[in-house]
């Protein structure tokens, strides 16, 4: 039986903390088959705190490899979700 594999990271201090976030994401854009980024933008205000969503494809250790160098990330929360297929 397959996995779907979804993260939810959230990312404070955007701007600083966004470069270490997108090298994770470059070092395993093969495991990534959608990826959908949400701030808060008005205007009179652009949140310093951004939502990504991932939808993660291929080895199960890679995308777990991945979730955790994410969590090692200053100001990054990782929440995941496992759908049985």
């Amino acid at each position: 039986m397959s996995k779907r594999i979804v993260f939810g990271v959230q990312i404070t201090k955007r701007v600083q903390n966004v470069p270490a976030v997108q090298a994770v994401l470059t070092e395993y854009g093969c495991n990534i088959r959608t990826r959908l980024g949400l701030h808060e933008v008005t205007e009179s205000i652009c949140s310093t705190v951004g939502l990504l969503l991932l939808d993660t494809y291929g080895d199960e250790k890679q995308i777990l490899e991945m979730e955790s160098k994410l969590k090692d990330v200053k100001g990054v929360v990782v929440q995941k979700m496992v759908f049985e297929q």
